[in-house]
């Protein structure tokens, strides 16, 4: 049948841990040959690490579009077990001489951290192809804001981008590194209109982050939505966007 949508949203409420992964099994068996799909959405479910196997051959071998997790729950292992299974799925498109369908990841509340940082990193630059990628509220630091900055820069028809309450920045001797390695990366990404990086302390004392003076000296040209709320910017670092604006 000619299905695209799959939204399995907060179906689990109230059902036993132990009742998840029999249920979901049945359910991604079921999906599993739909190539059709443009959507997988199970967010909403607390899957955690225990309730992820059978998740995990549909996103390898489903050719769907996007891939929408929130809270659910994951924490760094299932973290990297499903971003392993996304980037497998990228070798095996690319084994059979495609290019990869995957065009959006939303990832959210999920206590990613910066455990499974590099297998997204690894995910991201396999695929290629992404154009909006959501990784929100991961409490993700700056080991793992420099691996998704490695592996997101090598999709350079990025789009939307929201990195919200991720941190960038702290008091150590690479307090400022993955706030640089962003600068740098942000050249790689020529069609981003939208950059989310509030909440993600973007400058520790008060300096102008160079995130922003490379977005001020014209870094991606089609950006039309940038927020940078609750950064600790001073009036330097808003004076240099107003002038680039």
């Amino acid at each position: 049948s000619y299905t695209q949508i799959a939204d399995v949203s907060n179906i689990f409420i109230g059902r036993l841990i132990s009742e998840i992964p029999l249920a979901l099994a049945h359910l991604c068996t079921s999906l599993l040959p739909k190539q059709t799909l443009t959507l997988i959405d199970p967010s909403d479910n607390a899957f955690g690490e225990r309730s992820m196997a059978p998740l995990l051959p549909l996103l390898t071998r489903n050719r769907f579009q996007a891939l929408r997790l929130e809270n659910n729950g994951l924490g760094p292992a299932a973290g990297i077990q499903i971003a392993n299974a996304l980037r497998e799925s990228a070798m095996l498109s690319k084994a059979e001489g495609k290019v990869s369908n995957l065009r959006t990841v939303i990832c959210g509340q999920n206590r990613l951290e910066n455990g499974s940082a590099s297998a997204w990193a690894a995910a991201f630059e396999e695929h290629g192809t992404l154009e909006e990628v959501r990784m929100p509220q991961n409490g993700i630091w700056m080991v793992g804001i420099r691996e998704l900055a490695r592996g997101l820069r090598k999709n350079p028809n990025l789009r939307h981008l929201d990195l919200q309450d991720n941190t960038f920045t702290d008091d150590t001797d690479e307090g400022l590194s993955a706030v640089d390695t962003w600068a740098d990366a942000l050249s790689s990404l020529p069609a981003l209109e939208t950059l989310n990086l509030s909440d993600c302390v973007l400058s520790h004392d008060g300096e102008v982050p160079s995130v922003l003076q490379k977005l001020a000296f014209g870094s991606n040209k089609r950006l039309v939505d940038l927020q940078l709320q609750n950064n600790n910017l001073d009036a330097s670092s808003v004076t240099v966007l107003a002038d680039a604006i």
